[in-house]
């Protein structure tokens, strides 16, 4: 992906992951939220020629070498352009047939404690972010995985910015707009739901990925 960015399509229908997420809520998430950071993020690099080539992964990796008057902007709009295109593909309809590659299982056990324990940490990640953020499962330089969460829209590719930085391999959006017209303020059953529609196939790959 790179500028002008566009607004990618999903993999799926918007109803398709009832009732974890809803219709509404994906619609209104996805062509409301995320096209508000893709046009703000255009409109933000017009003036930055030199800027325009890099990826949005270049862009949110460099975000503190970036010039001032864009830095702000880009960190904001260019980390939601990167979590939201990365998050509409690490859910999927038939996510309860799916499970971890054998690699990415033996990771889980070996440094997370194992399925369960990892699906606590997240949880608790997801619930103590304060106001806006994301949880994040992630592969660290050292090759391990991790639980940690950012606010607002920073993600872990963000050096010197997030407080744990790595390869986000599975995240999730817990800004109010992913889930009060279904969930109201019960953050924690929308995190319990969510794992119904985790696709551990596109998770299984961002973790090979990462460990090249």
């Amino acid at each position: 992906m790179a500028y002008p960015f566009t607004l990618p399509e999903l993999p799926y229908a918007d109803d398709a992951l009832e009732p974890a997420i809803d219709r509404q809520t994906m619609v209104i998430h996805r062509t409301k939220h995320h096209q508000a950071y893709v046009t703000n993020l255009n409109k933000a690099l017009e003036s930055q020629p030199e800027l325009q080539a890099l990826s949005i992964d270049d862009l949110c990796a460099r975000i503190n070498s970036l010039p001032d008057a864009v830095k702000t902007v880009v960190r904001n709009n260019g980390g939601g352009h990167w979590n939201h295109s990365a998050f509409w593909t690490m859910l999927a309809p038939s996510a309860s047939k799916s499970a971890p590659s054998t690699n990415l299982g033996a990771a889980i056990n070996a440094d997370l404690g194992g399925m369960d324990e990892m699906k606590k940490a997240f949880a608790a990640a997801a619930a103590g972010r304060f106001g806006s953020g994301w949880a994040w499962l992630i592969v660290k330089s050292d090759g391990r995985l991790a639980i940690t969460s950012t606010p607002n829209q920073d993600n872990p590719l963000m050096v010197g910015v997030a407080d744990a930085t790595g390869t986000p391999i599975l995240g999730l959006d817990v800004w109010e707009h992913a889930y009060y017209l279904h969930y109201q303020n019960r953050r924690p059953d929308y995190v319990t739901g969510f794992w119904s529609v985790v696709n551990w196939d596109e998770v299984s790959r961002r973790y090979a990925q990462a460990h090249g």
